[in-house]
């Protein structure tokens, strides 16, 4: 009996969300940690020199959402349509409402200036279209977001916000 009562409460609740138009992926928006926007083309020409180039013009920002709780980064995975990724391999908290932004190049991970380098020079981030996927350190997706230069950037600055 149990069981019957538990899959009918599960098929009605996915026909719920079928009924009402719910998108498959309004899960991940339980997240307090969302991708706030993206500087998905770095200004100026691209190149992804490390000694000249300006991929550290191209970033995310991650911003804590929560009123009241403290996320650390670490463990958690930014990754793109093709599969390019990033790894927060070290502690980085996040204050309710605070913000990082992940940088492209090389530079000195600051929690005062908020700010992590990928510790890579080439670019990450399409910029005609892409996907930006953010995964917690359990493998759940926290966020996900697609662009592309048209339909996305009305105003052609290469940055798109989210989540205001």
């Amino acid at each position: 009996m149990r069981k019957g009562s538990v899959l009918t409460v599960a098929v009605a609740a996915g026909t719920l969300a079928v009924l009402s138009g719910v998108p498959a992926h309004a899960a991940e928006y339980t997240s307090a940690l969302k991708i706030r926007g993206v500087q998905y083309d770095a200004p100026g020409r691209d190149s992804n020199s490390c000694s000249s180039g300006n991929t550290d013009e191209e970033y995310l920002t991650i911003k804590n959402y929560s009123s009241s709780a403290t996320i650390n980064l670490k463990g958690y995975v930014v990754k793109d349509a093709t599969g390019n990724r990033f790894t927060f391999t070290a502690n980085h908290y996040l204050q309710p409402g605070d913000y990082v932004k992940l940088r492209g190049g090389h530079g000195s991970d600051s929690d005062a200036s908020n700010v992590v380098y990928r510790d890579n020079c080439n670019f990450m981030w399409n910029n005609d279209k892409d996907t930006i996927y953010l995964y917690k350190p359990s493998g759940s997706r926290a966020d996900v977001h697609s662009y592309t230069k048209s339909g996305s950037d009305p105003d052609n600055n290469g940055y798109i916000g989210y989540h205001g």
